[in-house]
């Protein structure tokens, strides 16, 4: 890593080869530097900021002043264009999800390392967002599914916790009677279940954000402490919900059938909880804080449910002005 001596100015520069992201060797100057020390510095972060040296400080990798929405669409290029060895392509969802991850480090360089510009906002998205369509039942539907959901207490139950309070599958199969304060009628989420390899699995929730305290509506606060003084010997720390997902999507599959409405995922019945609650007129911040998300998420998520309340918000500032 040599620093050389421009003779006629005075000054340092450091000029090397390098391989860039595809493999190609480039020629790379820079000049002006007061020492030889700040151009041998120099050369070494930028170094490390092509080779992604695990020692490099989050500072050296995030100036990339040098990086370009040219180099962005460049490199989206070779994304697009890879194929496995039997000739398929990366999904849109995955090539959404690298772009959404490059961006998000940028958009963290412009904000605390007074980075200009996002390049990979500038040369723009690729791929596409999961495309399953979100599904929801209304309130009367749930109540029809409900009712048919009577002739088992476990499935009842259940199905009562994921709509009343939009808990996901897993963090309903991990509650045990310790996480219920019936005196103050609140439900924690702290963890969460999965069936691995034949074996129940304890785990952490799904994000940071996840763990959280669900205040009850009263009747389902009454309900839930019925069902279980009904479990013979449980302890508080056994979990109350002692089936698997693929239990609760057949009694999805049958409860459906029987109230006569249509069949919707397990994890819709979480939209249909957010949905409702939307309708019911509460803020995109209280819902996320309720269910466990980012307030932007539900923003961005469920924003084709809010604009209905426009027209209530134009009326009151109408009312507003005229009172005024």
């Amino acid at each position: 890593m040599p620093a050389y001596k421009d003779k006629a100015k005075g000054t340092w520069y450091a000029s090397f080869y390098y391989e860039d992201w595809t493999g190609k060797k480039v020629k790379k100057m820079k000049r002006g530097f007061p020492t030889k020390r700040e151009a041998l510095e120099w050369e070494r972060t930028f170094l490390q900021q092509q080779t992604a040296d695990l020692e490099m400080t989050f500072e050296n990798f995030v100036a990339m002043c040098d990086i370009h929405s040219k180099e962005v669409i460049a490199w989206q290029n070779e994304m697009l264009g890879y194929r496995d060895k039997n000739g398929k392509p990366y999904s849109p969802v995955y090539l959404k999800t690298l772009h959404n991850q490059l961006s998000a480090v940028f958009n963290h360089a412009v904000r605390h390392y007074n980075l200009k510009v996002n390049p990979a906002a500038q040369a723009g998205n690729m791929g596409k967002p999961k495309g399953r369509e979100m599904l929801f039942w209304t309130k009367a539907e749930y109540l029809k599914f409900a009712e048919a959901m009577m002739d088992k207490p476990l499935s009842y139950y259940a199905f009562e916790m994921l709509y009343w309070c939009g808990v996901r599958e897993g963090e309903l199969l991990a509650l045990t009677p310790g996480d219920f304060d019936f005196e103050k009628q609140t439900v924690t989420i702290s963890k969460s279940y999965q069936r691995i390899k034949g074996k129940d699995v304890i785990t952490d929730p799904k994000t940071p954000k996840s763990n959280r305290v669900i205040q009850m509506p009263a009747f389902l606060c009454e309900e839930m402490r019925d069902y279980i003084k009904s479990l013979y010997g449980v302890k508080p720390t056994d979990r109350i919900f002692t089936v698997t997902k693929s239990y609760l999507h057949r009694e999805m599959d049958r409860g459906a059938k029987e109230a006569g409405v249509k069949r919707i995922r397990i994890h819709d019945l979480r939209h249909s909880h957010i949905s409702l609650l939307i309708d019911m007129g509460f803020t995109a911040l209280a819902i996320a804080d309720r269910v466990g998300h980012e307030s932007i998420d539900i923003t961005y998520r469920y924003a084709h449910l809010f604009p209905t309340r426009q027209a209530e918000m134009a009326d009151k500032l109408d009312m507003e002005r005229k009172g005024a």
